[in-house]
């Protein structure tokens, strides 16, 4: 599926809410998650399997989901999915930064990311693979490990990544309890990693 370049400004949007930031490197703060439908990846243990489907959702413009971002007084924007890189996000990231925000970027990196952003998490996914141009755009590496062999997975993407990004491994919630102590084992005889944690889960918050 290639990018689709949008002039309008209205991107299809599954939901768009306020809280803190789960996991990865800017996990705990406040921010106002944005969340975009279409996905072509389609993760089996995806917690958002619905967001899919573009066609299910209205587009909204990035104008109408900051009148209510605004009343929240929020700085920390999080653009997500779905898979946010099938849209050209330029107009809605220049929006956003005139508007004095800070924008990160949750992505399974599948088409080239588009778009001016001051984070930019990369969560590969073995389903469909990263666009190779964007491990020179990242500043967080974020592997998700559902099963032993994705510990080596996680490894080959390291020489495509500068040294100052990021790197984080995050148990898949639904196998968390079984694979969080082979997780913990891995990352103490491979201290580049660090691990990650979904938090809102564990507080049960969004």
């Amino acid at each position: 599926m290639e990018s689709k370049a949008v002039t309008s400004c209205s991107l299809p949007v599954m939901e768009h809410f306020y809280t803190l930031q789960g996991e990865g490197y800017n996990q705990g703060k406040a921010c106002y998650f944005i969340r975009l439908a279409g996905c072509n990846v389609g993760c089996l243990w995806c917690d958002v399997k619905e967001s899919w489907s573009a066609e299910n959702f209205q587009k909204i413009s990035i104008e109408t989901i900051y009148e209510t971002i605004a009343q929240t007084g929020a700085k920390y924007i999080v653009i997500t999915g779905g898979e946010p890189s099938l849209y050209n996000l330029t107009e809605w990231t220049d929006f956003l930064h005139k508007k004095e925000c800070t924008i990160f970027l949750e992505t399974a990196g599948t088409n080239s990311i588009q778009g001016h952003f001051d984070w930019i998490c990369l969560s590969p996914k073995k389903f469909k693979a990263p666009h190779t141009e964007n491990f020179n755009k990242i500043h967080e590496l974020k592997v998700i490990i559902a099963h032993p062999s994705d510990f080596k997975w996680a490894e080959k993407f390291l020489p495509m990544v500068s040294p100052q990004v990021k790197l984080y491994l995050q148990p898949e919630w639904s196998k968390a309890s079984k694979l969080q102590p082979l997780i913990i084992d891995y990352i103490k005889s491979n201290p580049h990693w660090t691990l990650s944690l979904q938090i809102h889960k564990y507080l049960q918050i969004p």
